[in-house]
């Protein structure tokens, strides 16, 4: 992947190429960057100009050996880590599926890890990596580069590595061979292991701004200059969202339809209603993934109340179905309320990180709604 194709981080870009260029490469990186700002297709690309043996003009070649192995994630020097659903026996550590992990990331270099766990048909498992993976990294890296002058180990998602996972790396971070590179790529900067996290140099990578979005979708995805500018708005910032909601009407905004669903539900104190709705969202079909981005979606929905009701109504997300969905939603809240149920959402989605019952969590999270909307404001409205 060449540099070039990465959406917008021009400041970034020219910082990564600056310390390769003065042979000021730090061994261990942390690229940070919420889900859709190119963090980790940027340190593909970064990978791939390191070890590009004509490197010229700010950017790697794309055609010699090097960068024609890189494109397709076959570089012999170039090691992934990602999570990945343990499966004893079958599946323990990432090169269990390489394949797939090519197949996803060469599909769409933006995608988030929703996107990869539903391409391994494994949405209710729990995400981890874990201390067999060590194990193999450190493995790999005993061993001599076979083409490169760097061996390179890019860990996306370091936040999903267990403690001992962690603790059996910190040695080889602090102390790593000659000529190896570790690019963590992270998209929660509090769910990161503070061993790991004062070990590495931190890259920031900002969200893409609306104009970069724009024009990626009319150069990329032929779109009219009208429609770019929509999407790249809706989109804010993150361009997976963006690639997502090229395709999506309203109809088939699933997320929208059982969100609204179940507000209605909240509000009538459906009790009947919410335990079949609760049976849907906890089928185990749906998967734990899934569930956390849905309560993602309900505090994105949140938020574009709050605006509604006491911001600029220039800086509102949400257009069509959404839009008259959050204009009837914020008649009936206040900031108070929006608070209590965000932090009743977050708590969830920390049950649903820990394993919890599906079925349990939104049966309890109804019944604490249902209290919380039943107050002065929600009650009059």
């Amino acid at each position: 992947m060449l540099l070039k194709e990465i959406i917008g981080q021009e400041e970034v870009k020219k910082r990564l190429v600056h310390s390769v260029q003065e042979n000021r490469v730090s061994h261990a990186q942390l690229f940070l960057g919420a889900e859709g700002s190119g963090a980790l297709p940027l340190a593909v690309a970064y990978a791939q100009y390191i070890l590009c043996k004509t490197r010229s003009n700010g950017d790697s070649c794309g055609s010699c050996p090097s960068c024609t192995k890189n494109s397709k994630l076959v570089h012999p020097d170039v090691h992934f880590v990602y999570p990945i659903a343990l499966k004893k026996g079958e599946v323990e550590k990432s090169t269990d599926v390489a394949t797939e992990w090519r197949e996803a990331f060469l599909e769409n270099p933006y995608l988030n890890l929703s996107d990869w766990f539903s391409h391994l048909d494994a949405e209710n498992k729990q995400p981890i990596i874990g201390v067999e993976e060590s194990g193999e990294i450190l493995r790999k890296l005993s061993l001599t580069t076979y083409e490169g002058e760097f061996k390179i180990v890019i860990l996306w998602m370091p936040e999903k590595m267990n403690i001992a996972a962690a603790n059996k790396l910190l040695k080889i971070l602090e102390e790593p061979p000659d000529k190896t590179l570790f690019i963590h790529v992270s998209e929660n900067e509090e769910a990161l292991l503070k061993t790991i996290y004062s070990r590495t140099q931190l890259i920031k990578i900002n969200r893409i701004s609306d104009e970069e979005i724009k024009n990626a979708l009319t150069e990329k995805k032929q779109l009219s200059s009208v429609d770019a500018a929509r999407i790249a708005y809706l989109a804010d910032g993150n361009f997976n969202a963006a690639l997502k909601l090229i395709a999506e009407s309203p109809e088939e905004n699933l997320h929208l339809q059982k969100f609204r669903e179940w507000m209605r539900m909240i509000f009538k104190v459906d009790i009947v209603g919410v335990v079949s709705w609760v049976e849907e969202i906890a089928n185990s079909k749906v998967g734990r993934e899934n569930q956390k981005a849905f309560l993602l979606y309900g505090l994105n929905i949140l938020r574009e109340c709050l605006v509604e009701m006491y911001g600029d109504k220039k800086l509102l997300r949400v257009d069509g179905e959404e839009l008259v969905f959050v204009k009837g939603l914020s008649t009936r809240l206040d900031g108070n309320i929006c608070k209590q149920l965000s932090d009743e959402f977050n708590e969830a989605i920390i049950h649903i990180e820990r394993n919890g019952s599906g079925k349990l969590i939104f049966t309890d999270l109804s019944l604490k709604c249902m209290r919380i909307v039943k107050q002065p404001k929600a009650a009059t409205a």
